[in-house]
């Protein structure tokens, strides 16, 4: 799955500059890499059509040398039907999100599910690790690190909250509109195709 190249490239020198203001010790080369921030953030203000502040708040606000996030996402089943969650916005994903800075991608994933499933569940084997931008659309501006995991539920229900309104089981033949930034279809159906198979062994990009 390609983005534009102007993605990339807004991308890299926004990797650069970063790496650079944090590295960097002489004034001058850090002028000219909050420059080559400015320039990155003004491609990418260009190329999507977001206003400046908010391309600044989602793209130029970190610090250190820049890594790529981890989303989790639970695949939780009952006998052949996945569990998806219906979101706020309107579409379908499995439950997941932003992996906290304090926890690994196995506990993110049970907190994630209990959040947004009402569910507690057991985190059964790793399914798949993929870059965000080489399977989902829209690619993101940034580097994103997908988990994938199988798991099981072991109580608890759902309960409609701020994030999510509703959840449901699917067949692999009956799946609703996918948040396909979230989960592609192709990501749902894999997750089927690791329950099927006693002896799955993870894939990573």
């Amino acid at each position: 799955m390609s983005q534009p190249k102007w993605l990339d490239w807004a991308v890299e020198l926004q990797a650069l500059a970063q790496a650079g203001l944090t590295y960097g010790k002489d004034k001058y080369d850090l002028e000219r890499y909050r420059r080559i921030r400015e320039l990155a953030a003004e491609m990418m203000s260009q190329g999507s059509g977001l206003p400046m502040e908010q391309v600044e708040g989602l793209f130029c606000n970190e610090t250190g040398y820049q890594t790529p996030k981890i989303d989790t996402r639970a695949a939780i089943f009952q006998g052949d039907k996945i569990l998806l969650v219906h979101e706020a916005e309107g579409a379908w994903a499995l439950p997941g999100g932003w992996c906290e800075v304090d926890l690994s991608p196995v506990e993110n994933t049970i907190k994630e599910a209990r959040e947004e499933a009402g569910l507690e569940i057991v985190v059964d084997r790793l399914i798949t690790v993929q870059m965000q931008r080489k399977h989902n659309q829209p690619p993101l501006a940034y580097g994103v690190c997908k988990f994938f995991f199988q798991c099981t539920a072991t109580g608890g229900q759902f309960v409609p909250n701020l994030e999510t309104t509703e959840s449901r089981y699917f067949g692999p033949e009956e799946l609703p509109e996918l948040a396909q930034e979230k989960n592609s279809t192709e990501q749902v159906q894999l997750c089927f195709a690791a329950r099927r198979a006693p002896d799955w062994k993870p894939l990573v990009d």
